[in-house]
């Protein structure tokens, strides 16, 4: 799990958006082609496409645990179904850590704007809270699956 962790809080400081960091970290864990992995999670930085809705730390814990299921069960339904019961298990485990899984409120400024970029800037908020919730949002992916 460290190492994991270490390489998504490595990438997410070296260019990759948070839902790309996540998923591109499990690509040798799951054996996944990294690039695609970090083309199809490029829109879910900054809470979807950067309108802070859903933290993209939680988007790209969401396809990896449905990249792990698609691997671990034949069937579609199998692993749909497997899928829904880990993100709904993981969204509870979250929102408890933070109250939200939205990026704004759980930035509590909007980036989108010149004053809450400098908030952004001038709290550290990327270390502060984004940081955070890579490194939980890991821990919750590994306890998922170390229980299945």
């Amino acid at each position: 799990m460290k190492e994991i962790e270490e390489k998504v809080i490595h990438s997410f400081y070296n260019g990759m958006n948070c839902a790309q960091s996540i998923l591109t970290a499990y690509a040798d864990h799951l054996k996944f082609d990294p690039a695609f992995a970090l083309s199809v999670s490029s829109g879910f930085g900054g809470g979807m496409g950067k309108l802070q809705k859903t933290c993209g730390a939680v988007t790209g814990s969401f396809m990896a645990l449905g990249i792990y299921n698609s691997q671990k069960h034949f069937e579609n339904i199998e692993a749909r179904n497997a899928t829904n019961q880990m993100i709904q298990k993981f969204t509870v485990d979250f929102e408890a850590m933070y109250g939200s899984l939205d990026c704004k409120a759980l930035l509590d400024c909007d980036f989108t704007t010149d004053e809450g970029d400098s908030q952004f800037k001038d709290k550290d908020l990327k270390k502060n809270v984004c940081s955070k919730c890579l490194a939980d949002s890991v821990k919750l992916i590994e306890g998922l699956i170390g229980e299945k």
